[in-house]
């Protein structure tokens, strides 16, 4: 019987479709019958393998090579099929590779660089719990296992979206779930291959502010403290992986710029696209953005629709998209 370990061995292959019922998983056109195309080979739950077909135009290559690799390197060769391709498609498949090799150099410098903004585990001199790190003005949760990246994003906003806060209260009980569908909706999202990123696509994704993390000079630590805790148990009510940012910057005022990760600034969302994402192309026509500041008469401010409008996503107040 084969071993785990060499039953992992072959995470890509290349082929000629044998006829003309695949489509693309990235833009969902059908791959022609005889003409290549390139799998990302995973495990299911159940322990089958199953495979996800691409054109090659279209294939992720640094993006699987970054996750599904069972080493860091891949070799041409190690693509299961290469060796029976015509002489052109194994000049494009080196191409690709080529090009996915220096775009990996390029991230890794990128991911480097929060990686050395995060070692000091601080954010405006308070501490963070595990697995949350600092960079620049954000504060964000590290990827947990089960987190897919994708092309699909769905993107929260967190108090008066998807859970009760109040001012008066503290601490990381302190919330209640805003509606009842919430975690059937997270869920439902997650299993649809969505991103959830508190940032949350496939995940599923989670943008706040959390102004008062800046302002509270002498309760700093109080403040991020209930805010993570808060968000940690959340994460756990609803139990689906979700990728947080939390800006701690402040907005515009007369004697200073706004801080550009603030809402309806997107720079968290650029960040989320740009380090977090495995190099994988958003789908705007799929994702969106669910948040409470629309600028209606009775909301707070209109941030979250500007951020919507800023990065070009679909929005959605609560009840619209959780249902009154």
């Amino acid at each position: 019987m084969a071993s785990s370990s060499s039953q992992y061995q072959i995470k890509i292959m290349a082929e000629y479709a044998k006829s003309d019922r695949s489509s693309c998983k990235k833009c969902a056109k059908q791959i022609a019958k005889k003409s290549l195309r390139v799998g990302m080979v995973s495990r299911d739950a159940r322990g089958f393998d199953i495979t996800k077909w691409h054109h090659l135009d279209c294939f992720p290559l640094a993006s699987a090579q970054h996750s599904l690799s069972p080493s860091p390197s891949l070799s041409l060769h190690s693509i299961k099929g290469f060796d029976s391709l015509q002489t052109s498609d194994q000049e494009a498949l080196k191409e690709l590779l080529d090009k996915s090799v220096e775009d990996g150099k390029v991230r890794k410098r990128d991911e480097d660089e929060v990686e050395e903004s995060g070692n000091s585990k601080k954010a405006k001199d308070a501490t963070l719990q595990p697995k949350w790190k600092a960079f620049k003005t954000i504060i964000f949760l590290e990827q947990d296992d089960g987190l897919h990246n994708s092309n699909k994003i769905a993107a929260f906003d967190f108090d008066g979206c998807l859970v009760k806060t109040s001012l008066k209260r503290v601490g990381a009980d302190a919330w209640s779930l805003m509606y009842p569908s919430v975690p059937d909706k997270l869920q439902g999202l997650y299993n649809d291959g969505f991103k959830l990123v508190c940032f949350p696509s496939s995940l599923k994704v989670i943008f706040t502010n959390e102004s008062n993390i800046e302002r509270w000079k002498k309760k700093r630590q109080v403040a991020v403290d209930s805010k993570i805790g808060r968000l940690n148990n959340f994460i756990k009510r609803v139990n689906v992986p979700i990728q947080v940012f939390i800006a701690c910057g402040l907005g515009e005022s007369s004697i200073q710029a706004a801080d550009p990760f603030r809402k309806p600034k997107p720079g968290m969302w650029h960040v989320m696209e740009k380090h977090f994402n495995s190099g994988i192309s958003i789908d705007m026509d799929q994702s969106f953005y669910v948040g409470d500041a629309a600028g209606r008469e009775n909301d707070h401010s209109d941030a979250d629709i500007k951020f919507a409008e800023a990065i070009g996503l679909k929005f959605y107040v609560p009840e619209e998209y959780f249902g009154a």
